[in-house]
């Protein structure tokens, strides 16, 4: 019954003064939502990115490094204007080795 109570009080309050109820608990520092939260990051937080960079790693031991195939599509390299920098066909971050140019990839004397 006395949650209820706590509860519908805080529910009542207005917008202001709840803001004020929340930075001052900030304020006080709650230990045991401190220790929550540190739980929290070295059991959940830590061993999700841990996951995460496994699962990258993983797919590029298993991914193919060969150059895909160039299909010309006319709609997905039509050029409007010139890149202003270059010869004005490359984009700014070009790879020679994944995108082709709107004739098709650049000859490279060393192929890897």
């Amino acid at each position: 019954m006395a949650a209820f109570g706590r509860l519908s009080g805080v529910l009542g309050r207005s917008l202001v003064n709840r803001g004020r109820l929340y930075s001052a608990a900030a304020e006080h520092g709650d230990s045991s939502r401190c220790r929550t939260w540190k739980i929290l990051t070295y059991v959940v937080a830590l061993p999700g990115v841990a996951v995460c960079m496994l699962n990258a790693y993983l797919k590029t031991q298993h991914h193919s490094h060969e150059r895909p195939e160039f299909v010309p599509y006319e709609h997905l390299r039509i050029r409007a204007l010139k890149f202003p920098w270059g010869d004005g066909t490359k984009s700014l971050f070009h790879n020679p080795h994944v995108n082709p140019l709107p004739d098709g990839y650049e000859d490279l004397e060393n192929d890897h």
